[in-house]
């Protein structure tokens, strides 16, 4: 049996816990509710490109973006940013509106893509040719390059800069009647070859691309540049707070210069702020460098449970509340900085030692022979559901003469502060009996393949017996008769180096080579029926779910989504 989520008292609204005013956008949006600039209207947007699936990062934008608007009686738009159709794909579409979801976030009618805009965007290029604000510029990609300068050097001006209103026009719209061949012309606004801001150098706004796009279609054979896109897809949509990441803030001049030149055509000039972006350890954050992950065959898919992207997170077993408690938990600063791995697997811990009903599995079995357990009998032991939870009540495990144990349970030659099963040792089976290790049996080989005990039949866990008798070891186990075989996923971090692509390096020499190993364990029988997506915590183990896509009723696949404690780099 699984606690049904709702039963947890968990409002996917509440999605921040952060108060008003506890970091520096929220300031913002205080001083501006103060001074009346937007009407007290907060209106924020999260903009991802279709072109692969969400990462945490991303999580960490959507938790601000949608966390703002609700806390402030807002809305938050979801707006594609689909610009680049030679990279994008209805694939990804899909799978950011189901990422968005499952994290708990409803956008209402706001769901927008940049596409929509295309037609206002081509009459604003012409506004701004008109009002000689923009030149079609002939000269190739890497000329353009080679004049626009330095960090340290300014521009030159492209010999085409002074073309007249009237050329402009005329090739701009020759060159959305598919007149010339990609690549031949571009368009570009007229700021400042000079300025120290390479952004402001004379940025391209639209280039020729024959490219089909997933919505449009064949309609244009020129795309708007995400820079000219941006800022006026946040005008149309009347956003108040346009948040973004740290490496655009070289960009906000060039998003407000677009918007003073169309103050006169646009409803509004929204402010942009920027935020530092997750630096998350023993992971890449980058789209490209995941794309290559799954193309090359390293993982499995983009829901690969190893990915960092909310796809292989939720089928490795995180919930929308744990990512939503990490989003609160490293919070919003201006600073950049690194937020170690075992930080977002604590959210999961403590998120899941709520929710997760517990059960028993044993992931290496070794059989375990009761001597004087009457043969042919068997009885039921009471375990609970949740042991800080009576409300969810007990359930029964069955006991006979022979079950299984964890073969790590067991050692022959004991060794100092081992308080487990070994020859002539007593240990409690949880919830059951105490018992006594009488011999050990094993192959050709000197590998184990059983042992015998004896059981005080006087000691069962709840009777006046197990008071009196007490024992340091306790240790789980599961019939033989009755435990169901189970595939179990163990996973673990994909890169065994925290800092796998810095400085340039190549991030797939430092992949784990443990990062994934299936076992055959045993679980108890109810575990036979569970429903993908099911989340346990196996006693002493750690928590696992039942896999999204391979979990069948009788065949069920188990990954490990956290073990109990932060283990890793030890050999605990």
């Amino acid at each position: 049996m699984n606690i049904p989520e709702a039963d947890l008292k968990d409002d996917p609204a509440s999605i921040s816990g952060v108060p008003p005013g506890s970091n520096f956008i929220r300031n913002i949006v205080e001083e501006d509710n103060r001074t009346g600039k937007w009407k007290g209207r907060v209106e924020t947007r999260f903009p991802p490109e279709p072109n692969g699936y969400l990462h945490i990062g991303h999580a960490k934008s959507i938790c601000l973006n949608f966390g703002l608007a609700h806390d402030y009686n807002g809305i938050c738009h979801l707006r594609f940013d689909d610009t680049n159709p030679e990279k994008e794909e209805q694939e990804y579409v899909d799978s950011i509106i189901d990422s968005v979801r499952w994290l708990g976030f409803d956008w209402g009618k706001h769901l927008h893509y940049a596409s929509d805009y295309f037609d206002k965007l081509f009459e604003f290029a012409e506004y701004l040719i008109n009002r000689g604000k923009a030149y079609v510029d002939s000269l190739t990609v890497e000329e353009i390059r080679s004049l626009r300068g330095t960090l340290t050097e300014a521009g030159t001006n492209s010999p085409y800069r002074e073309r007249t209103v009237a050329e402009n026009l005329d090739l701009f719209r020759r060159m959305k009647a598919g007149e010339f061949a990609d690549g031949a012309h571009v368009l570009r606004v007229k700021i400042d070859m000079t300025s120290p801001n390479i952004n402001l150098r004379d940025p391209v706004i639209y280039r020729i691309r024959r490219v089909y796009h997933h919505r449009t279609g064949d309609k244009w054979c020129i795309y708007p540049m995400y820079d000219y896109t941006h800022c006026i897809s946040d005008a149309l949509e009347k956003i108040t707070h346009s948040l973004c990441t740290l490496e655009f803030e070289d960009h906000r001049p060039l998003y407000d210069w677009i918007l003073d030149q169309l103050k006169d055509v646009v409803p509004c000039h929204p402010q942009q702020i920027e935020f530092a972006r997750l630096n998350l350890a023993y992971a890449v954050m980058s789209k490209r460098k995941l794309i290559e992950l799954v193309e090359g065959g390293f993982v499995s898919g983009w829901d690969d449970p190893r990915m960092n992207t909310l796809a292989g997170l939720r089928r490795r077993g995180y919930t929308p509340q744990s990512i939503r408690l990490f989003a609160e938990r490293i919070g919003v600063s201006k600073a950049d900085s690194w937020i170690d791995m075992g930080v977002l697997e604590d959210c999961l811990r403590e998120d899941l030692n709520e929710r997760a009903p517990r059960r028993i599995a044993v992931l290496e079995p070794l059989k375990v022979v009761i001597d004087n357990y009457p043969e042919n009998s068997e009885e039921e032991c009471v375990a609970p559901n949740h042991p800080q939870k009576p409300e969810w009540g007990k359930r029964s495990v069955a006991l006979s003469k022979t079950i299984y144990i964890e073969r790590s349970d067991f050692m022959e030659t004991r060794s100092k502060g081992y308080f487990r099963l070994s020859p002539g040792a007593e240990v409690r089976l949880r919830y059951a009996y105490i018992v006594k290790c009488v011999n050990v049996v094993k192959n050709a080989s000197d590998e184990i393949t059983e042992i015998h005990c004896t059981y005080d039949p006087d000691t069962k866990s709840g009777t006046e017996g197990a008071e009196k008798r007490k024992v340091k070891g306790n240790i789980h186990w599961l019939s033989a008769k009755y435990a169901e075989k189970a595939e179990v996923r163990l996973y673990d971090r994909l890169f065994d180096h925290a800092h796998p692509d810095a400085g340039g390096r190549d991030y797939k020499t430092y992949l784990n080579p443990n990062s994934k190993k299936i076992i055959m364990a045993y679980v108890e029988p109810s575990l036979n029926q569970v429903q993908p997506e099911d989340r346990f915590q196996f006693e002493r183990h750690g928590y696992f779910v039942a896999d999204r896509e391979n979990t069948e009723k009788g065949k069920p696949v188990f990954n490990r989504a956290v073990t109990m404690r932060d283990s890793w780099g030890k050999n605990a």
